[in-house]
């Protein structure tokens, strides 16, 4: 089976073979459950899985002859499935167990019943040649039972790296994010450029993001998470448009367009400072075609207004961008880089609100401040994985995407922005044998260099955060 989603799924099945759908369908009709109006809502009805790299749609077969329209149940693997864990998704995806029933309520699986028999066989084969019965009985007993209750343990194993949503309204939203993640997952397999594989993936957890809400809770509980995650799957969809639109208008670039590495428009520029490819035009944002533009207020009674103009600044493992270079420890970026789709989303929109909520216009604030102001990091669980959001950035300013202050902060300056704003370091003079606490104070004589630094670059050239970025979102009050 291939990626694309298929609606409905009788016609797009016959595109690799003509006579799939017919086949399956030959194939329920003679050994399963079809639906009829004579169903009730303890009915299993036969299951047509279409498996996909991201999970799978199963489609029901109805009595009438008529083509579903809508998938009865979608199961999304997880984004960081290993090797071992995908094979959950074609033991959940098996065809059904064939069962014979014992009376109203309760049934044994046929492969029970063969087991058993066999068991039996050998046993009394094993028995005729003098093994005694305390060593044959026992696995007589076990085989069956094991026949019996194995698989639904491995089922309960498997779930754990799945969420599956079923009913209606769950089924047409998520059929809605596959539609739109088909072709990020089909122009990820056809380039190795990373800007794709990395939408594609993206889109994955989107999918898993909203099958997780849909299999807990009902679609009006989390409509407005829905709508997010929706929305951004529209701008992400659009972002790999716009990359296989000038892929396909200029495959090869053009050096004489480039400056050289270290230079800008109007000259070198300071040490630290990473140039970028600014874009050429701005772009019109997207709205779904698949439903109408939902309204979201700008601002919400209770929530602080949103300060354009600010900036993060993270510490992370050190890097040198050349030979010979100083060591780049810290990096401080535009608060919109964060809404670039090569972050991960939509983690890196839940901290761009919080840098952006009852800020100061030009302000900095290190990731240490928001997890003070997070509980001392205990809720960034509800906000996002702030780990791999500063590693996504700091890709993102290695390979020229987005503008930023690359710094190579001395040990006690970097670690000041690291404790947070009311932390202290201390430090041993080795000749003295005193201590020597840092505090606050000398936290913000940090920023304040920072801020110099960072004034003077802003005021020759704005900071760029980057290509196609996605949608702030806004905070529910």
């Amino acid at each position: 089976m291939t990626d694309a989603r298929r609606t409905p799924p009788p016609a797009a099945a016959a595109q690799p073979d003509p006579g799939r759908w017919e086949k399956k369908l030959r194939r329920a009709l003679r050994t399963g459950h079809v639906c009829d109006g004579t169903c009730s809502a303890t009915c299993q009805p036969v299951l047509i899985h279409e498996r996909t790299s991201w999970g799978w749609l199963a489609w029901t077969i109805p009595g009438d002859g008529t083509l579903p329209e809508i998938p009865h149940q979608i199961g999304v693997l997880t984004p960081s499935a290993t090797g071992a864990q995908r094979q959950a998704l074609r033991w959940l995806t098996r065809r059904p167990a064939q069962r014979i029933a014992l009376g109203t309520s309760r049934s044994l699986r046929l492969a029970t019943v063969v087991v058993a028999l066999v068991s039996l066989l050998a046993g009394l084969f094993a028995l005729s040649h003098g093994i005694s019965l305390d060593t044959v009985l026992p696995p007589m007993l076990l085989m069956p039972l094991l026949a019996q209750h194995l698989p639904h343990l491995l089922d309960t194993r498997a779930r754990e790296y799945v969420r599956i949503a079923e009913g209606d309204p769950a089924c047409r939203y998520l059929q809605r994010l596959t539609t739109l993640h088909t072709p990020l997952v089909q122009a990820a397999a056809s380039s190795n450029r990373y800007e794709l594989r990395r939408s594609a993936e993206l889109g994955h957890t989107f999918l898993w993001q909203a099958a997780e809400l849909l299999q807990t809770t009902d679609t009006k509980s989390v409509s407005a998470r829905l709508i997010d995650l929706e929305r951004l799957m529209v701008q992400l969809a659009d972002q790999v448009a716009q990359i296989l639109e000038r892929t396909r208008a200029d495959p090869t670039p053009n050096p004489a367009n480039q400056s050289p590495r270290g230079h800008g428009p109007l000259g070198p520029l300071p040490p630290g400072f990473e140039p970028a490819t600014r874009p050429t035009a701005a772009r019109p944002p997207c709205t779904s075609p698949l439903k109408e533009p939902h309204p979201m207020p700008q601002h919400q009674t209770g929530v602080p207004a949103r300060t354009t103009g600010t900036y993060l600044l993270f510490a992370h493992e050190p890097y040198y961008p050349g030979p010979g270079a100083q060591e780049i420890n810290t990096t401080v970026v535009a608060a919109d880089s964060l809404l670039h789709p090569q972050v991960q989303q939509p983690d890196g929109a839940r901290i761009h609100d919080l840098l952006t909520r009852g800020r100061t216009p030009g302000e900095i604030i290190p990731l240490s401040t928001l997890t003070h102001e997070l509980d001392g990091g205990t809720l960034w669980p509800q906000v996002g994985d702030w780990e791999t959001v500063t590693n996504d950035l700091v890709h993102l300013v290695r390979a020229g995407e987005c503008d930023a202050l690359s710094l190579g902060l001395p040990e006690i300056g970097r670690a000041l922005l690291c404790a947070g704003p009311h932390g202290q370091v201390r430090v041993v003079d080795a000749a003295s044998n005193q201590v020597i606490i840092y505090g606050p104070q000398e936290r913000a004589a940090v920023l304040a260099e920072v801020d110099k630094f960072l004034t003077g670059l802003v005021a020759e050239r704005a900071f760029w955060p980057g290509d196609g970025l996605l949608p702030p979102i806004f905070q529910q009050s």
